[in-house]
């Protein structure tokens, strides 16, 4: 099954690519090598605002993380020019959570974006990981995650 069979089954549309928010630019690449930006967690087109372990759960949180992930296959859509199956591994994710000093289960709300990745690129999905709780995320938002890929 391809990649965008996948998605179509997993009734995922994927969204235009976002504007950079500030100086920066979406995603970099070298080589085979693409930099995607950190992407906040967005919730009906709007910042997903929140705090694990104040006002939001575990599950809420690992929602918001497979939310980014959709909008960072969308970004790596744009790198691959256009061609998701040019995705030949998801290297390296890193996830930023926006939690309390007393929340420890940042590395569950990342399963949510790790996941994805597995569901919808299979063995080529699977990457290595950190996962970070933070005092705070631009625009309030709960999660952000940025990720390393490889093309063919």
């Amino acid at each position: 099954m391809s990649v965008y069979e996948k998605l179509k089954a997993l009734n995922i549309e994927l969204p235009a690519v976002a504007a950079p928010a500030a100086a920066y630019v979406m995603y970099a690449q070298t080589g085979n090598t693409v930099f995607v930006s950190g992407h906040i967690a967005k919730k009906d087109g709007k910042p997903w605002v929140g705090q694990l372990g104040k006002n939001m759960t575990t599950e809420e949180g690992k929602q918001a993380a497979r939310a980014v992930a959709v909008d960072l296959i969308a970004t790596l859509q744009a790198a691959a020019g256009g061609d998701l199956n040019r995705v030949k591994r998801i290297v390296k994710v890193m996830s930023l959570v926006n939690s309390t000093s007393e929340f420890t289960e940042q590395h569950l709300v990342t399963n949510g974006a790790s996941e994805l990745f597995g569901e919808v690129f299979g063995e080529q999905g699977k990457h290595a990981r950190s996962a970070f709780g933070v005092a705070q995320i631009p625009l309030g938002a709960c999660v952000e995650i940025e990720l390393i890929a490889e093309l063919g």
